[in-house]
């Protein structure tokens, strides 16, 4: 899934991102209410985990401005406000669960889970990009129907450069969200799996762009 975080405490919300993205989910970081709001405005995501106590614009504001617009999107509180006022008044706004602070991180992965299969449940589960498609139940990239001939990291990389279509990805992000292998990544082999994805996207019109000191992103050729 593409999630937003909404979390101010830097400690917490590195943590929230880490566990995240070793989970397989695509993860936005905003610091502040006003950013969350925008982002929320801007961008498709799945799912928000959403703080309370933040600066510029509490949660409570940003949940109640997300439901005006009729947005159904799931959002999971997490918040250090125990009391049961705010469980309710943040249940009476819409929120779709809420999560007491301290957590254990695997709680909170169960609870991303469970909106997962609800969305899953709920919505598209693909990704079409020009000839690549990325099935997101089955956890396979197609071009024009048939199985796309990449490695397992090459998949990882692809995979999240779909997710984020049109936003850049960058180098950094890719080693966290390959991380999980038993050995170490370091930035050169990044640059390989990168070479190789891109030569095996360009017959298929679609290019993988390098923004030198940024990132990566994908773009379609207009022939």
């Amino acid at each position: 899934m593409r999630i937003l975080l909404v979390e101010d405490d830097q400690i917490l919300g590195d943590a929230m991102c880490r566990s995240l993205e070793h989970a397989g989910h695509a993860v936005d970081w905003t610091r502040n209410g006003n950013d969350a709001d925008l982002a929320l405005g801007d961008q498709v995501y799945d799912l928000a985990l959403l703080d309370l106590g933040l600066p510029k614009l509490d949660g409570f504001e940003i949940l109640r401005r997300l439901r005006e617009r009729k947005s159904n999107l799931p959002v999971l509180i997490v918040t250090a406000r125990d009391s049961l006022t705010d469980r309710i008044k943040g249940l009476d706004l819409g929120a779709d669960d809420y999560v007491l602070k301290p957590f254990d991180m695997p709680e909170l992965l169960a609870r991303v889970r469970s909106q997962a299969r609800r969305t899953l449940s709920l919505s598209s589960t693909r990704i079409i990009y020009g000839p690549l498609t990325y099935d997101m139940a089955d956890h396979l990239i197609t071009v024009d129907g048939q199985p796309m001939a990449i490695s397992p990291r090459e998949f990882d990389i692809l995979e999240t450069l779909l997710l984020k279509v049109g936003k850049l990805i960058t180098k950094e992000q890719l080693i966290e969200k390959l991380c999980n292998w038993d050995e170490e990544l370091g930035s050169n082999a990044i640059e390989v799996y990168i070479h190789r994805l891109r030569k095996k996207l360009q017959p298929l019109g679609v290019e993988l762009i390098t923004v030198r000191g940024l990132g990566y992103m994908l773009d379609k050729r207009n022939d």
